[in-house]
């Protein structure tokens, strides 16, 4: 719900990224492009892209998965982090938004990093395990539709290796889960996550205030 860690005021906001960000032209040419999209509020923040390069890299990753491409700025972030013979999958529905993504991909040099699968991200993750991939993965980053978050948590678990990092995005939801009044079903949805998160002996968690809340989660 927020391209902006949106408690910060706009004035630390701004001095936040000008001692901090670090974001190649792509990445600021294709932010600026899905600004102008009727749905840009879906864009991670440039500083949380940022910071999952910086896991991606401390991790020493090799194999990634991203649940929810929207135009590719987060995928292009981790792509770029990767070893030359990484492989991210990026799972997603929609094809207009993802020509985007795949333009940018190309531009930067990953598109051979990336594998797109258009279709139901719960398939694709069924289709993985399926396959024998249970255990393979370094790092799973979920950043799509919220009524479906648990599903989507326990298929990353299975995917992880042990050590390996699931990271949820909008976990703060913009304070609405903060919330008692407001009880939609993808607020509903984010409560019971967190909620999950907090108490699951499989994981070792933490929620940073960064973009809209991110939650990162370690297999132990």
């Amino acid at each position: 719900m927020s391209n902006t860690t949106f408690f910060l005021p706009p004035r630390l906001y701004d001095y936040l990224l000008s001692v901090s960000l670090r974001e190649p032209e792509v990445l600021r040419r294709l932010r600026a492009e899905t600004a102008r999209d009727p749905k840009a509020h879906m864009q991670i923040a440039p500083e949380q892209g940022q910071f999952l390069a910086f896991l991606i890299r401390l991790m020493g990753a090799r194999r990634v998965i991203e649940v929810g491409v929207y135009t590719g700025y987060s995928s292009l972030w981790m792509a770029l982090a990767l070893p030359e013979d990484g492989r991210l999958v990026a799972c997603d529905i929609n094809e207009r938004w993802t020509s985007v993504a795949r333009r940018y991909w190309a531009e930067a040099g990953v598109s051979e990093k990336v594998e797109l699968q258009l279709a139901p991200a719960l398939e694709t993750l069924d289709g993985l395990l399926a396959e024998g991939q249970a255990g393979t993965f370094d790092f799973v980053f979920v950043d799509a539709d919220k009524e479906p978050c648990l599903d989507y948590y326990e298929r990353a678990l299975c995917l992880l290796r042990r050590g390996g990092v699931v990271a949820f995005d909008n976990v703060l939801w913009s304070g609405s889960v903060a919330d008692p009044s407001v009880k939609d079903r993808a607020t509903a949805a984010i409560r019971a996550l967190n909620d999950k998160l907090r108490h699951d002996p499989r994981i070792a968690p933490s929620l940073v205030p960064i973009g809209d809340g991110l939650t990162l989660a370690m297999k132990l």
